[in-house]
């Protein structure tokens, strides 16, 4: 079923039961009050009769049926009748001689216990009066059709079933309308996300001015195209950038082997080869291996074990780890004010992981310094761990420093030194993990400085 058409029916079962309380409101009002105006009338006819039976020394049981024939209430079919405490019928009066009102001993009962009693006969209403006075008591019971009242009602009917019916033909109408309008921004948004492609994604949906929930939606469908956008161009640069990389040591050592295997060689030569192949192989080795851990940062955080880890014992591992990268690196640890609390240097996090980030920026910043040196900076602040790696190498331009973040970007100073052009993002994807954050300053000629932070455990709760 169409939301258009479920939403026409909601509208429609709503109106139709308010105006099904309506109808129902007005039939009861009116039915209620005409029920209190023939209980008022009969009520009156019966107190006068009362009133002239209570005077015996007076009563005439003719000149009384006289005045109740004379008597004019809005009614048909009036009959009186009057009943002594011994169940004695003492006065009897019908429009009609045949017209009899048959009444029971359990009738005369109540009324005599409720003082008034109020019952129906056919298509009469009844009410029952008990008198008792001058210890006389006496129950007189007034008889009558409303049938002006009657009639009122069955029109009144009518009208309220007319009016219901056409209420619900309006309602569905108005609905199918109301439902055609509010559904009709979301029929644009749907054909502009129709028009979007792979090949395609630089198009965006057409928001309004207004400030209501389908601009919100909009602008939300935009923000997603947004990053799905980055995400398909990151993807084509990475396998683009990738294929590259992977297809150079390749086709050297495809090359290499190709010409060793043209004609026949002495050993020294076959060892040369194979050195320069052995070489192709460990790049090779490398780059895949970073694109493993690059593949591993930019998974789901439910896959990687996550533990409390302490920052400075990861930090205390950089000396030894990069003496072996190269003997000439070099790192200095700097400590601020360590917390006597010691879980306040626990983060949440993968350990093997986190070094491996720390340890990308460190030989990062061990390779551009001229010394060869990396000054690692610890601060323990009030919500968060910040680390700061500085470096005293060429810096990085503005320009660059908006990319350095893309899978195997390099800048033109960093072209001939060794390198893939995988560490920085893969370092930015595991800080991300760690729910983290990576800022890059830095001034050309003068250095750079990497400032990672990292929320202390007892604020952060592993889910």
């Amino acid at each position: 079923m169409h939301v258009r058409i479920k939403i026409t029916l909601l509208f429609a079962l709503i109106m139709s039961l308010l105006l099904t309380l309506f109808c129902g409101f007005i039939y009861y009002f009116f039915y209620n009050n005409r029920l209190a105006n023939t209980k008022a009338h009969l009520s009156n006819y019966a107190r006068s009769t009362a009133n002239m039976l209570d005077e015996p020394e007076i009563f005439d049981a003719g000149l009384v049926n006289k005045i109740d024939s004379i008597t004019i209430i809005p009614m048909k079919h009036k009959a009186i009748q009057a009943y002594n405490n011994l169940n004695q019928q003492i006065y009897s009066y019908n429009d009609e001689q045949s017209d009899t009102l048959h009444v029971t001993g359990e009738i005369l009962d109540k009324a005599r216990a409720k003082k008034i009693y109020f019952f129906t006969v056919g298509n009469r209403e009844v009410v029952a009066l008990y008198r008792n006075k001058n210890s006389n008591g006496s129950v007189i019971l007034a008889a009558a059709f409303d049938e002006e009242g009657q009639k009122n009602l069955n029109r009144l009917k009518i009208i309220l079933l007319i009016s219901f019916i056409c209420g619900n033909l309006i309602a569905f109408t108005s609905g199918y309308i109301f439902s055609k309008i509010l559904l009709n921004p979301i029929r644009k948004i749907a054909d502009d996300v129709k028009d979007i492609s792979a090949q395609n994604l630089a198009h965006r949906i057409k928001s309004g001015n207004a400030n209501d929930e389908w601009n919100y939606l909009t602008e939300i469908l935009n923000e997603l195209l947004d990053r799905l956008q980055q995400s398909f161009e990151m993807q084509r640069r990475f396998i683009s950038s990738a294929s590259h990389e992977l297809s150079t040591p390749l086709t050297s050592i495809s090359s290499q082997l190709e010409v060793a295997l043209q004609r026949t060689r002495d050993a020294k030569e076959y060892q040369g080869v194979m050195q320069s192949v052995y070489q192709d192989v460990r790049q090779l080795s490398r780059l895949t291996q970073t694109l493993l851990q690059f593949a591993t940062a930019s998974g789901i955080k439910g896959g990687i074990e996550i533990n409390s880890i302490r920052v400075d014992e990861i930090l205390m591992q950089l000396p030894g780890e990069v003496t072996k990268m190269n003997k000439e690196y070099s790192v200095k640890l700097q400590f601020d004010q360590l917390p006597e609390n010691e879980e306040r240097l626990l983060v949440f996090g993968n350990a093997e992981l986190l070094l491996t980030a720390i340890k990308n920026v460190v030989s990062n910043a061990c390779k551009y310094s001229a010394n060869h040196l990396a000054k690692i900076k610890l601060t323990v602040e009030t919500k968060e761990i910040s680390i700061s790696i500085e470096d005293n190498g060429k810096g990085i331009s503005e320009n660059d420093l908006k990319n350095i973040f893309q899978p195997f970007y390099r800048t033109e100073d960093s072209k001939s030194i060794t390198g893939f052009g995988v560490g920085l993002p893969l370092v930015y994807r595991i800080i991300n993990l760690h729910k983290g954050q990576i800022k890059v300053s830095s001034t050309v000629g003068k250095g750079t400085t990497v400032s990672i932070q990292l929320p202390i455990a007892e604020n952060v709760r592993p889910k």
